[in-house]
């Protein structure tokens, strides 16, 4: 994919628009508009080049080529296995395994979901820039949505902002809840005392977790979780300030006795196609290690 086009048959009831209008309502921005003018795209009706002031007729057809995207050349590709949901021409959905970083970090440079998608774009022709749109810990497993242009992740960023990309996860927390189903509703904000930690603080930012309860076991519980928000580290930090933190999460005081990492799984992702607007849902089981701690307490 060296350039992403889209194409239009203009109907009778955008007919008497320019061409600006249209493509605005189509989600295109002006900051993709520009690029397009500047930096090696084109706008074309009935295979002659025009430009935003053009004014549309009916049966028009209009394609964008939008411009080459920059590559970061310091990110490597990685030959690691992808194990791919969906794909098409603008999305990927993915299940991330646990123990690796969806971008490379300073402690971990290398093995990142963004290095694998290096090398798998290489092997399929994609020159794409990489676009994460709904990331996860390095320690959190489960499902992630890659848009495969830059188009493509603007109009699922702006879903975001409009809260219609749904997300749901699944944890083990410690001990038993006194209620069923409930909601934190409560700020998180960076800990002073470190660069990675966050904690509940009046003047951090607004955070809204909800929580059910599928099961209750001997020293845990079995929980589903949906967000209002996205804060770095919310379900972690929200667990710990009921009193319940995640098992095998280290960072905010679970315990590390039946699972190395903190017990948490991204199982649900909802949202619409950002090019086709269908709707699209996807599911992925527990990952093996959880699966594990759930058959043992059953035996």
């Amino acid at each position: 994919m060296n350039h992403y086009s889209l194409k239009w048959t203009i109907e009778k009831t955008d007919a008497g628009q320019i061409i600006k209008e249209f493509l605005n309502a189509q989600g295109i921005s002006r900051r993709a508009l520009t690029d397009i003018k500047f930096t090696g795209g084109s706008i074309k009706v009935n295979g002659q080049e025009q430009n935003v002031r053009y004014l549309l007729k009916e049966y028009d057809v209009v394609v964008i080529d939008f411009p080459p995207e920059e590559i970061n050349e310091k990110m490597k590709g990685e030959n690691i296995p992808l194990s791919i949901c969906y794909e098409d021409r603008d999305i990927i959905v993915l299940e991330k395994p646990a123990y690796m970083s969806t971008i490379p970090s300073r402690e971990h440079p290398t093995g990142s979901l963004a290095n694998a998608l290096v090398y798998y774009y290489e092997q399929t022709g994609n020159s794409s820039a990489i676009h994460i749109v709904t990331r996860l810990d390095r320690n959190t497993s489960g499902l992630v949505l890659i848009a495969k242009h830059r188009h493509a992740h603007h109009l699922l960023s702006m879903q975001q902002q409009r809260g219609k990309i749904r997300r749901y996860y699944e944890a083990f927390a410690e001990n038993a809840f006194d209620v069923m189903k409930g909601c934190v509703d409560a700020p998180i904000g960076r800990k002073p005392s470190s660069i990675i930690e966050r904690e509940v603080r009046k003047d951090g930012q607004k955070a809204v977790t909800h929580f059910e309860v599928i099961r209750t076991y001997h020293d845990f519980s079995h929980i589903r979780l949906d967000l209002e928000t996205g804060r770095t580290h919310q379900i972690r930090v929200h667990m710990a300030y009921l009193g319940h933190p995640l098992l095998g999460d280290d960072l905010y005081g679970g315990n590390e006795k039946v699972i190395q990492r903190q017990a948490l799984h991204c199982k649900e992702l909802h949202f619409e196609h950002p090019i086709k607007g269908s709707k699209l849902s996807f599911t992925a089981s527990l990952p093996l290690d959880m699966e594990t701690i759930i058959k043992k307490e059953n035996e």
